[in-house]
């Protein structure tokens, strides 16, 4: 695994490298040796917070974990991600196509931008995203919301080729959000 380490309000030393490079290294098991890890450490208001982002083909798998220690939040998103990997293992591989992106290993292993913008009406949106749309099933759509740790996730209905959102509810279960056109 490629390591791509940055940080926010945080100069990154070699002491945290190397915790990162070691925690996040106990991962390689589950990637292929030419994945990509974007990391970034940042401090607000006293918080350590830690970002971990891996894409593979076809999903994201996110983390972030927010503590009064660096060394513990980086200790706190390598949990998050081998349990999030583990639970979604069948999900997440396709064995005829995404498989490539994982060590062999994880694949035989059977487990249970931003942009500021200010209207005159004054709401604030701080943030603006860009994101690529795929078509997916509701299903495939929950899947990659739990990996990515959101809410809600918009996405294409390969079903009804309209975008739609599924969100979760209480009570671990989801709901999904289809337009309605008049």
């Amino acid at each position: 695994m490629r390591f791509i380490i940055t940080g926010r309000n945080i100069v990154v030393t070699d002491a945290l490298r190397t915790a990162v490079e070691e925690k996040l290294g106990k991962l390689d098991k589950f990637f292929a040796s030419e994945t990509e890890v974007h990391v970034t450490l940042g401090v607000q208001r006293e918080r350590q917070k830690i970002e971990v982002t891996i894409p593979v083909k076809g999903h994201i798998i996110r983390s972030e974990q927010v503590s009064d220690d660096m060394y513990v939040s980086i200790d706190l998103v390598e949990e998050v991600i081998e349990r999030q990997l583990k639970k979604y293992k069948n999900k997440i591989i396709d064995k005829k196509q995404n498989s490539a992106d994982f060590s062999q290993e994880f694949v035989e292993e059977e487990y249970d931008e931003e942009e500021e913008v200010t209207n005159e009406g004054g709401i604030e949106i701080i943030r603006t995203k860009h994101f690529g749309i795929k078509p997916m099933y509701p299903e495939d759509a929950c899947v990659q919301m739990e990996l990515l740790g959101h809410n809600f996730y918009v996405f294409l209905n390969a079903e009804t080729d309209q975008v739609n959102v599924v969100y979760k509810r209480k009570g671990n279960t989801y709901g999904l959000i289809e337009p309605e056109m008049e």
